[in-house]
């Protein structure tokens, strides 16, 4: 999958599913779980964006980005909230895969404005080591692809189902996506929430930096196209 590789750190897989009412996993996927698998990254392509929610953990109380994702434009937008005592952070947040823009703001409104303000953003790359934050941006980033996976490999490279759950009203499959956790540097196991028409609904792993996992979670609001920042294009 396009998340392999994109971080520097290591990741591994993490789940509890609760309320599931289906038989519980690992097991082989079928071929029509392994063809929603090969297209849940292109639905998010084809869709154009999707609002999220991205949950990262942090030993001072983590942080949540609410906001969109243009996955055309492999560009990212939304308001940062602290979910602890350090708010340091809160404040207005664009990114991509090399790039993150941040705007400090005191009292950061709950949804992003849908134009970002013109003045008092900061630049800086995007790390690939050493940071939660940046780790979370590129892992969401990446969940989209302009073509769909192979599905005859999945299952070859590791992918399995791994039980039922169900997400905002609908029922979804769990699945985990190919293991790369013995290459440096790369992504290990990923897993997916994904309903009957491949739509990708949540994707949770673990950081090897944090204790908690690194949550997405799609539509959980209002889709809102994404704008650059006026006159600092985040692109280098």
């Amino acid at each position: 999958m396009a998340v392999l590789g994109l971080v520097g750190v290591a990741v591994v897989a993490f789940l509890v599913i609760g309320g599931g009412s289906g038989p519980a996993g690992p097991r082989a996927l079928t071929s029509d779980e392994a063809n929603r698998l090969a297209i849940t990254r292109f639905r998010n392509y084809q869709a154009g964006g999707r609002a999220v929610t991205i949950t990262v953990p942090s030993t001072a109380g983590g942080l949540v980005i609410r906001g969109s994702i243009d996955y055309r434009a492999e560009l990212g937008y939304g308001v940062v909230h602290g979910t602890g005592r350090d708010t340091s952070s809160d404040g207005l947040i664009e990114w991509t895969a090399a790039t993150v823009l941040v705007h400090p703001m005191a009292n950061a409104p709950a949804e992003a404005p849908a134009s970002p303000p013109g003045p008092d953003w900061f630049s800086r790359p995007l790390h690939t080591t050493g940071s939660a934050l940046d780790a979370s941006l590129a892992i969401a980033l990446s969940l989209g692809s302009d073509r769909p996976d192979n599905a005859a490999l999945l299952p070859q490279n590791g992918a399995t189902w791994r039980g039922q759950d169900q997400w905002d009203g609908h029922q979804v499959d769990v699945m985990t996506g190919p293991d790369a956790g013995a290459n440096p540097g790369t992504a290990g196991t990923v897993r997916y929430w994904i309903g009957s028409d491949g739509t990708m609904y949540r994707v949770q792993v673990e950081v090897a930096s944090e204790p908690q996992p690194v949550v997405i979670d799609f539509d959980t609001g209002e889709y809102v196209p994404v704008q650059p920042v006026p006159g600092v294009g985040p692109r280098p």
